[in-house]
């Protein structure tokens, strides 16, 4: 016999605001605990040292958490110059320090634009990337080193926001900078690249994920709220928290849309493809389309074949 997962069967999306200092696992961890939810996973982590946006998935909605770890995401990232660390970011220790007070604002407009679009990078030892099964970032901690594939990666927008000359901070100069890049995009690696290309290094002084797919950070909650929120659930239940979930389909709104008679849903959820009249102009063979019964009931989603059918590829459960 199963044993009986605790907590609650919660089904959506919450848009954490990670704070610094803490692993995005904790921060899960902390919702699940706060929301007492029987299922919880979140879309990729964020570094201990950076903040921002972090959605979670409760229940169902962890079947579709793939959807926002593909998707694009923004930062904004202070990148500080003249110090390279062994991270790559402040939480790593110093190694090598140079006089950068040359650098002006002028240098980093002329460099950012050869950081545009679609550009080759090599993951950080620091990164949560595995190697036979341990993440890079253990092994870097014991002093391993290990070869990384160079991987291709699009920066959709990089641009310079401010500059702090070295007089201005009152030691090394500073660029507050804002990058839109597809998944798998490495801050840290695009400091350490500018800096080498200005001459003096750089590293990632602060992070703040701004955007993950849909998600922008003005949505996020912060963990100090949640536990605020918390406080009432003995005396009014769990609806201050639950309020502030997003709908399970959320992660796939990008997707085409198409709806099903109620007769094609009961064959749809016994695993058949069924007949879908109307299918989206724009959909071709093999594309995915999520999937509503008549009653607007969020089924899951399916690929498209031979042209006019549906086949149920990863279904939302109805028990």
């Amino acid at each position: 016999m199963a044993k009986k997962r605790r907590g609650r069967p919660l089904n959506g999306v919450l848009i954490i605001d990670k704070p610094a200092g803490q692993s995005s696992n904790r921060s899960l961890q902390i919702a699940k605990r706060l929301f007492f939810a029987q299922k919880a996973g979140h879309t990729g982590s964020l570094d201990p040292l950076a903040t921002g946006v972090l959605p979670v998935c409760f229940g169902e909605a962890t079947k579709f958490s793939q959807f926002l770890l593909d998707a694009d995401k923004a930062y904004r990232s202070t990148f500080l110059f003249g110090v390279t660390t062994t991270s790559g970011d402040a939480d790593g220790d110093v190694l090598e320090t140079r006089d950068a007070s040359a650098i002006t604002a002028s240098d980093i407009l002329a460099l950012l634009p050869k950081f545009s679009g679609e550009i080759e990078q090599v993951p950080s030892m620091f990164s949560a990337l595995k190697h036979q099964g341990q993440p890079l970032y253990k092994l870097a901690r014991q002093g391993i080193e290990v070869a990384r594939k160079v991987r291709q990666i699009t920066v959709f927008d990089i641009r310079l926001e401010a500059f702090r000359s070295a007089e201005q901070t009152g030691g090394q100069p500073e660029a507050d900078v804002y990058i839109h890049c597809s998944k798998g995009t490495y801050i840290r690696s695009i400091a350490e690249d500018v800096g080498l290309a200005l001459g003096c290094g750089a590293h990632v002084k602060m992070l703040r994920r701004v955007q993950a797919g849909p998600f922008e950070e003005l949505q996020a909650v912060s963990l100090t709220t949640l536990e605020t929120l918390a406080e009432s659930v003995d005396v009014e239940g769990y609806d201050a928290l639950d309020a502030l979930l997003e709908p399970v389909d959320v992660a796939v709104w990008h997707l085409p849309e198409v709806t099903l008679a109620e007769s094609a849903v009961f064959y749809l959820l016994r695993g058949h493809a069924v007949t879908v009249p109307g299918i989206p102009s724009q959909c071709d063979e093999g594309d995915m389309v999520r999937m509503y019964s008549e009653s607007r009931n969020f089924l899951g989603i399916g690929e498209i074949i031979d042209g006019s059918q549906v086949a149920p590829k990863r279904l939302i459960a109805t028990n």
